[in-house]
């Protein structure tokens, strides 16, 4: 095998709880990770002589700083091996927005090496490389809806689908997470996972009443234009809304894709928007 191409899906956070600080600076979470399948990066690997990378977005970094350079690093350091390959990122999730592009292409780039190059590396030992990468590449490996606990490695999978539109809203502002992390404040509980898969997996409505994203606080009131997102989320019908990791994307459950025609004529055009059917 030369060469593989492979699609990187984008994720939401179906609520989202910052349990508390660790000892090693990071924080325990509480969330559930739903993936977006039909809105994707796309990278290729090709064997070559040499090693490159390259995206179609000027805007991304193509050196050490990206994550596909970053796990491919990781790889070559355990390995001890270098790898040649030719990386193409052709990018379509909007970058720090909540949705896990970053981390998916990552995730994606450990998968495809792993294989290009029969590095045999079992499914564990990718989660562990993963968990070097970041807190939300773990997920990707697999990319199933699962409940996230501890860093967000500590991954059970679950059996849940949304089988209604989600209508996805970037606009475009960009949130570091290392900035977020900071000012979010620790609420000391976990989501009741299990019984809201007993009682409450299909009624999107009951969601408001469970779920909650801890960064709205903080995000909403340094970007108030996020919080309107949300707000004519509701105003045009969504069962559920909240924003997606530590945002700026907001995300909202619809009965209908009629009912989301509506809100589209309602945003600004330069927002970035992207309605997902389920589709694969």
């Amino acid at each position: 095998m030369r060469y593989i191409e492979i699609k990187a899906p984008a994720k939401i956070n179906i609520g989202l709880k910052v349990v508390s600080k660790r000892r090693d600076g990071y924080h325990n979470l509480s969330t559930l990770f739903y993936p977006i399948n039909d809105l994707y990066d796309v990278l290729k690997f090709e064997l070559a002589g040499n090693f490159s990378f390259q995206c179609d977005n000027p805007n991304i970094p193509n050196d050490d700083n990206n994550l596909v350079v970053k796990a491919k690093n990781i790889l070559e350091k355990e390995t001890k091996k270098r790898l040649n390959v030719k990386i193409e990122l052709l990018k379509n999730i909007p970058s720090e927005a909540g949705l896990g592009g970053g981390s998916s292409d990552a995730a994606a780039t450990l998968i495809s090496l792993n294989e290009l190059y029969s590095l045999n590396f079992r499914y564990e030992k990718l989660l562990e490389l993963a968990l070097d990468l970041g807190s939300d590449v773990p997920f990707f490996i697999k990319a199933k809806p699962a409940i996230g606990k501890s860093r967000g490695e500590i991954l059970e999978q679950i059996d849940f689908e949304i089988n209604k539109p989600i209508l996805i809203v970037n606009p475009k502002i960009k949130i570091s997470t290392k900035e977020a992390f900071s000012f979010v404040k620790s609420s000391n509980q976990e989501i009741e996972f299990n019984n809201f898969l007993t009682n409450h997996k299909n009624d999107f409505n009951s969601y408001k009443n469970i779920f909650e994203n801890d960064f709205e606080n903080y995000v909403f009131e340094k970007y108030p234009e996020i919080k309107i997102i949300k707000e004519k989320m509701y105003k045009n019908g969504a069962l559920f809304s909240s924003m997606s990791g530590t945002g700026s994307t907001v995300y909202g459950i619809f009965p209908d894709v009629q009912k989301i025609k509506g809100l589209l004529e309602e945003l600004p055009k330069n927002y970035f928007t992207f309605i997902s059917t389920h589709e694969n």
